[in-house]
């Protein structure tokens, strides 16, 4: 069923509030403060009810005149400043952008800079997002661009004033480079899909497009390389709001696991916009351990799995989101006792177009996990 999409906040407004805010408290002498949901990894919940994690209920109060936190208070203000100039431009930039804006020195005879570190700045946006109940895309902080698709969508960018109508099904071999920002001035328009593949590797999805199997199968083929980024993530709950079943193509170890369950159900380092980057709507197609039953080449093209493999994989059967599946539970530990891995690309062992066989055959009969 198509979900309703929550209306954007208005993160120029939500900026002006907190500075206003803040010097509300300065204006009275009192302590400048704000407040943000705690974003520890005790603060962070599974939602069972919508198959997503999420944050909490606790909350912290950051305020200036604290010794432990006055810094990093100063910090969040100059990078609320910094976004807030940002938005009355109409400019944007990415994280690191926003760190070297703010790379200078406290004053002629203090050495000491505002920030020395990226890795200083980074979490400090993620309190701002928090606190605003904003994404940083949402303040002109966009990252590096990661992804790939294809298939019946065409998309209206406006970007520099200007409309660009994007027809992804007229993309060849390279396909549309999936933004950082999927949100803003962007509309995905005329979806016209059975459902949407993610497969995990940009090879196999170069595969599947030269045989044009988007086309073939009427769905959109998407990649997110790897893992999936924020803008991947975001587009594919996009999609799935509009109603389109989601499938996730994988290697069958804990770390293709791990990329759909992240689609899936979030992770933790973004549980505090788990609504936003999840879809517990998605269904994993492949590849899958018991395959090996069903299509007996692929026995000869197994890998054998690292400590480390095995490791994960135990690990994952303890988080309560995955255990609560009994058919998860017997892929996890077929791994761990076979220690034995497959990746997706085994599948292309008896002929390259036996890839889009596999998914079309499994689509059709609906062999699929939870």
């Amino acid at each position: 069923m198509k979900k309703p999409e929550k209306p954007a906040k208005d993160a120029k407004r939500e900026l002006e509030t907190m500075g206003n805010n803040i010097v509300g408290d300065i204006k009275k002498g009192e302590n400048p403060s704000f407040v943000a949901t705690t974003r520890t990894r005790s603060n962070i919940v599974y939602d069972q009810k919508e198959g997503y994690l999420r944050l909490g209920k606790a909350e912290e109060e950051r305020s200036f005149l604290n010794v432990a936190q006055s810094k990093k208070f100063m910090q969040t203000m100059a990078i609320a400043a910094k976004c807030h100039k940002f938005l009355t431009e109409g400019l944007h930039t990415t994280i690191r952008g926003l760190f070297y804006q703010l790379k200078f020195s406290l004053g002629e005879d203090v050495d000491e800079s505002l920030f020395e570190e990226q890795s200083e700045s980074n979490p400090l946006i993620e309190d701002l997002e928090v606190s605003l109940g904003v994404k940083r895309e949402d303040l002109n902080l966009n990252a590096n661009r990661k992804g790939v698709l294809a298939g019946s969508m065409k998309v209206v960018d406006t970007f520099g004033n200007e409309k660009v109508n994007i027809d992804c099904s007229k993309m060849g071999r390279s396909g549309w480079q999936i933004p950082s920002d999927v949100d803003n001035d962007i509309e995905f328009v005329d979806v016209k899909a059975k459902y949407v593949l993610v497969v995990e590797k940009d090879a196999l999805w170069q595969r599947l497009n030269e045989d044009q199997f988007w086309k073939k199968e009427n769905c959109i083929l998407l990649t997110p390389q790897g893992q999936a980024s924020r803008g991947t993530r975001r587009i594919i709950r996009k999609l799935a709001d509009k109603g389109i079943p989601i499938y996730v193509f994988t290697d069958s170890d804990a770390w293709g696991w791990y990329i759909y369950w992240t689609i899936k159900t979030g992770s933790i380092n973004l549980a505090y916009i788990g609504g936003d980057v999840a879809t517990p709507e998605a269904r994993f197609i492949g590849v899958t351990m018991s395959d090996l039953d069903k299509y007996t080449f692929l026995n000869k093209l197994t890998i054998a799995a690292s400590e480390v493999d095995v490791k994960r994989a135990q690990e994952m059967l303890n988080y309560e989101w995955i255990k609560k599946h009994k058919e998860w539970v017997t892929e996890l530990e077929r791994m761990i006792k076979s220690k034995k891995k497959l990746e997706q690309d085994a599948l292309q062992g008896p002929r390259l177009t036996f890839v889009g066989e596999y998914i079309k055959d499994k689509v059709k009969n609906n062999e699929v996990l939870p």
